[in-house]
């Protein structure tokens, strides 16, 4: 709730004005990815909640973050150097979550390889990918917002890494769980906090994603800018067809006035 942005617009709002749905939107943020990790394996949802003490903690963050004097809590934690090491925490709960929700779907399907991937992928991201259920608790609807549309850095990030843990756990990737839960730790970490302290909304694997998604999926992958360039250059013949327009205008305009002066002279 604290970790990749600050509060949305309206939120201050919301918690004072209908502080049950501003909870239940917290609780979300917290504990979504386990929901949806449920709801794939067929578990009972409500089950993460039967942890009481981690309800308490995520509940006692929630009031502090709105309600404390001052707002001294939520400036702490937006202080940057705070924000960034809560940022690096984050990112090595989102790994082991994807580690452990891979595991754990294997554990039921073992050679279901998409189960295993949705959930480690749920695991690591299920916060933004719930976000327009979160927005409806909110009473705002904003199905352009879609994190399946828009993916950010976690939810890409989280769905690599769910690919990597599920060759790992079938044995097709040559390396022991350890070494892959270090390495995509600190890759995750470094490019987390790196965003977050250049103010960055740029993706790493943006320039990959460049290269490879246009032979795989066309050259018009991700070229909105072409067709704006494209109604452009039609815009642009409007002005062209304008001009053809003005002298048959201009044509009109002078056999008007001849038939005007033949008239003239007839008088």
């Amino acid at each position: 709730m604290v970790g990749d942005a600050p509060c949305p617009s309206g939120a201050v709002e919301l918690s004072r004005r209908h502080p049950m749905a501003s909870w239940l939107c917290a609780m979300l943020h917290c504990f979504g990815s386990y929901i949806l990790a449920d709801l794939l394996l067929g578990e009972p949802l409500v089950d993460y909640f039967s942890n009481n003490s981690s309800i308490l903690l995520a509940s006692a963050v929630w009031y502090l973050i709105f309600f404390c004097p001052l707002d001294l809590f939520y400036k702490c934690v937006c202080f940057l150097p705070v924000k960034l090491i809560f940022v690096a925490m984050k990112e090595v709960v989102r790994v082991r979550k994807i580690a452990v929700g891979i595991h754990h779907a294997h554990h039921h399907y073992h050679h279901g390889w998409f189960v295993m991937i949705a959930t480690g992928w749920v695991k690591g991201s299920g916060v933004a990918l719930m976000s327009n259920f979160e927005q409806l608790l909110r009473g705002v609807w904003k199905p352009e917002t879609n994190e399946i549309l828009h993916m950010s850095f976690p939810t890409k990030a989280s769905l690599y890494g769910a690919i990597l843990f599920t060759l790992q756990q079938t044995r097709w990737l040559p390396v022991s769980k350890a070494s892959l839960i270090f390495i995509f730790t600190m890759f995750m970490v470094s490019c987390k906090v790196f965003l977050m302290a250049t103010h960055s909304h740029s993706s790493p694997f943006d320039v990959l994603e460049g290269y490879v998604c246009p032979v795989l999926f066309g050259s018009d992958w991700g070229n909105d800018h072409h067709h704006d360039n494209h109604g452009g250059s039609q815009g642009g013949s409007g002005p062209g067809s304008s001009h053809s327009a003005l002298p048959t205008k201009s044509k009109e305009e002078l056999s008007e006035g001849s038939r005007k002066k033949k008239t003239k002279k007839a008088d």
